[in-house]
């Protein structure tokens, strides 16, 4: 990542920080703002194209400090438009990011870890364990490279309208990374995104939910994928741990503490294992009259998965049993899954590093 580790890397710095290094070599706080645009709208990595900072600035910046993101392993290009770039994370490793271009937004799905310690059963990221968190200035260059490739929107935005924390990884068990960038994505001196435009996805870490309540207020999405604990203990392995009563209950918090805002719950379909018209009741009897909306995801294969797809018809059953219930719900489309960008194809390169035993089961778990 930092190529000189005796300069500081901006990228990334919470404001209150980078104020704090200004400050140091005795500039005023507006310089701060300023350099924040120039890296988070503008994109500029060499100071000397800061032009409306001082020379003298300019130079002390060149030698003190460094804007440096991930670097790009390799790049592909699906027949639908989306993109998936792999990104060296260090000792061999590498992380996936997609972006996902749509008429009315570009959506890009970022990732918060190397590898994923929460071993969901159907997810090709948590089938290649779990090596590290990535830092905030790695989170955050996921975004920048992909605003300084992709072409701007037909207004002139950036590519970038949308940003989902839903590659590989659980953001929440990196929130001390996680929580900074969510704050710089959506701050007006960086990349100044609506609330409503970033969504952070959780298996369902309660404690942090509760945090992230009280820390900011972004969309939550939470990996649900079944309507019971003896399945979803299966499939979701931290559910051992929060089991659906407390998961859910954090959520509801989440949602009063922002005016009710809807949480999104995400449902893998699966034949035969949780696409039954009696799974579909079961999930309704839990969400219904909540601020809930349901987002069925076809499941997406990977090689060495037990699991196969719900059937189309399946699914539009599904759908339609949760609706005559009165809870709104979607399915997602596929996208990218012709590069194994679709959700739940994300492996990147990981040595996995970390296997705790909680009772008898096996459940990879990681530090906040």
């Amino acid at each position: 990542m930092n190529a000189n580790p005796q300069k500081t890397n901006l990228l990334g710095l919470p404001q209150s920080s980078l104020e704090a290094f200004i400050a140091d070599m005795g500039e005023k706080p507006f310089r701060t703002r300023q350099l924040m645009q120039w890296m988070y709208q503008r994109g500029a990595r060499d100071f000397a194209d800061m032009t409306d900072l001082s020379k003298k600035l300019r130079e002390r910046l060149e030698s003190t400090a460094v804007i440096e993101g991930p670097t790009v392993m390799s790049e592909q290009a699906s027949s639908d438009g989306t993109v998936k770039w792999l990104f060296v994370s260090g000792a061999g490793q590498a992380v996936e990011t997609v972006f996902i271009p749509e008429p009315t937004r570009g959506t890009l799905c970022i990732s918060s870890q190397v590898g994923c310690a929460l071993d969901c059963a159907f997810c090709a990221t948590g089938a290649q364990g779990f090596n590290r968190n990535l830092t905030t200035a790695e989170i955050l260059g996921q975004v920048s490279h992909a605003n300084s490739v992709l072409p701007p929107r037909p207004n002139g935005d950036p590519a970038v309208s949308n940003v989902v924390f839903m590659g590989m990884g659980e953001p929440l068990a990196n929130y001390r990374n996680v929580l900074p960038a969510i704050k710089l994505l959506v701050s007006d001196n960086a990349y100044g995104l609506s609330r409503r435009r970033v969504t952070l996805s959780t298996s369902g870490i309660v404690p942090h939910i509760e945090r992230l309540g009280d820390d900011c207020n972004v969309a939550l999405a939470v990996s649900l994928h079944a309507p019971n604990d003896a399945l979803r203990d299966k499939l979701v392995p931290i559910n051992r741990v929060h089991p659906i009563a407390e998961l859910l209950e954090a959520c509801w918090r989440y949602a009063d503490k922002h005016s009710r805002r809807f949480i999104t719950f995400e449902y893998v379909m699966l034949r035969d294992v949780n696409d039954s018209v009696q799974h579909a009741e079961e999930l309704s009897a839990l969400l219904r009259g909540k601020p809930a909306k349901v987002n069925l995801i076809p499941f997406n294969p990977f090689e060495g998965s037990e699991f196969r797809r719900s059937g189309r018809d399946t699914i539009e059953a599904f759908q339609n049993r949760l609706r005559k219930h009165g809870i709104v719900a979607t399915t997602r489309k596929t996208r990218g899954d012709d590069i194994d960008a679709a959700c739940g194809q994300l492996a990147g390169k990981v040595k996995d590093r970390i296997r705790v035993r909680l009772g008898d089961k096996n459940i990879r778990v990681a530090t906040a």
